[in-house]
């Protein structure tokens, strides 16, 4: 009965403490994984101009960098669940590292795509989804504040990655700049030494167990000792079995999920569009080379204040339950500012389309891993989270390539803001219509997955 105790008090959450730590570096992983495909745009000009190339060549870069990210999603899986988050994390760090680095010698597009794209997205996403494990594994009752800020390192490093980009730009070249920007990815081995597992508690407390269970093998019959232990064997090997099980697909079983799922591809399509070609759009409508790399930073500086915000709002009590309607409705929000901002042209137009890109970007960024882990609840996170990123990875890869592709045809940016915008509002409108239909089976569902913690806590308190 004790060693059921110890068990359960180990598997909860601390909610704090080193859970802090894990934050900052799933903090700074985020950041680079998802503002750095977006701060390469910076170099774009300069890439067209030493490769011969048009902008759909270029958005490539981006793209492939994204999809890697998303679609190495069940390789990741795997690994963690094999090898753990702190040596997959080490390794990523490196292949990203080396890919940027590998990236400052190329001589034709075909071979940024491999280093840059491939190499570098590949660390990118080894390292992106053990941050998002561990930071669930830590947090519940304060989860949705937790993934708001981690969620901020996105517009943080954006901010500063998209004019430190301008200005290695100006002062070393592209090449320059992408062996500079290889070394600051040496940082995401640093935050992957940070994240400690939670196992190891978990050892010493099954330790005491141990000792309890064999005073007791010790005052029994030898028989029942030995029956004893065999059962103990068999439950070892029940555990090791499931442990084997390296991607879960039984999570797809899973209406909401589906539903999310559905949601996310049509949202990725249009998402990363205008951040991607924005900085090539206000250049080529005259905007001075600084200025338009700081239109990234007006949307990341808008997005950091965002992101916690729209955390702190999600963890209400009352709220909690309707964070997908949260989620559709800053769909809806990203979706109309993009539709509404097509026809701008001027810098102070353009100011003012970032400022409320950044905040329903903001909003996006913030919910969308609080909505899946609401529903396939932690221990069903690592598999569902590996899927959802493989089916977005091909969405990723179809949407940016397919706005460069229409702007070189018809020299018309209108059509890119319509495109994204359409594809984001068609998500939200979906998201919403669809969880109301289905709302009835995940009432039934969710609460033993989000509040299996406070049952156990519960649980562990009518015992003692």
């Amino acid at each position: 009965m004790g060693m059921n105790v110890e068990e359960r008090e180990t598997v909860r959450p601390p909610d704090g403490g080193w859970g802090w730590a894990v934050l900052l570096g799933c903090f700074v992983i985020t950041g680079f994984s998802y503002a750095f495909p977006k701060a390469v745009s910076v170099y774009f000009k300069e890439l067209m101009k030493d490769f011969n190339c048009g902008y759909s060549d270029t958005a490539w870069i981006s793209s492939i960098m994204l999809a890697m990210l998303y679609g190495s999603g069940p390789v990741s899986s795997i690994m963690v669940n094999k090898f753990g988050c702190r040596p997959v994390m080490l390794v990523g760090g490196l292949l990203a590292s080396g890919g940027m680095i590998g990236a400052s010698f190329t001589t034709n597009i075909i071979q940024l795509y491999l280093t840059a794209g491939v190499i570098t997205g590949l660390g990118l996403a080894l390292n992106f989804q053990p941050s998002l494990i561990m930071l669930g594994s830590y947090f519940d009752k304060r989860r949705p504040l937790a993934n708001g800020l981690a969620a901020a390192g996105s517009p943080v490093f954006l901010s500063a990655l998209s004019p430190l980009g301008q200005v290695l730009l100006n002062h070393y070249g592209w090449r320059g700049g992408f062996l500079i920007m290889g070394g600051l990815l040496l940082n995401c081995c640093t935050c992957g030494a940070v994240m400690r597992p939670l196992k190891r508690k978990e050892r010493k407390a099954m330790a005491k167990g141990e000792v309890f269970s064999q005073e007791l093998n010790e005052m029994l019959p030898s028989k029942a000792g030995q029956e004893s232990d065999k059962c103990k064997n068999n439950n070892d090997g029940r555990h090791r079995k499931k442990k084997k099980k390296l991607l879960d697909f039984s999570v797809l079983r899973d209406k909401g999920l589906i539903i999310y799922v559905i949601a996310k591809f049509i949202l990725v399509l249009g998402l990363f569009v205008p951040t991607i070609l924005l900085v090539n759009y206000a250049k080529d409508q005259g905007v001075p080379d600084q200025d338009a790399a700081f239109l990234l930073s007006i949307i990341g500086f808008i997005d950091i204040f965002a992101r916690p915000t729209c955390g702190i709002v999600a963890g209400l009590k009352w709220m909690r339950p309707k964070t997908a309607y949260l989620f559709s409705l800053a769909l809806l929000f990203n979706g109309l500012t993009d539709v509404c901002s097509a026809t701008n042209t001027d810098y102070k137009g353009l100011v003012i389309f970032c400022v409320f890109f950044g905040l329903s970007y903001g909003m996006v960024g913030a919910l969308q891993f609080e909505v899946l882990m609401g529903i396939v609840g932690t221990s069903g996170f690592s598999s569902a989270l590996g899927l959802v990123l493989l089916i977005e990875a091909v969405s990723v890869l179809i949407g940016p390539p397919s706005a460069g592709y229409l702007v070189d045809t018809y020299k018309n940016y209108e059509l890119i803001f319509y495109m994204a915008g359409g594809e984001l509002i068609t998500a939200g409108i979906f998201l919403a219509v669809a969880s109301f239909c289905c709302i009835k089976q995940k009432k039934r569902k969710d609460p033993p997955q989000m509040h299996h913690a406070e049952e156990a806590n519960n649980h562990i308190n009518h015992e003692s």
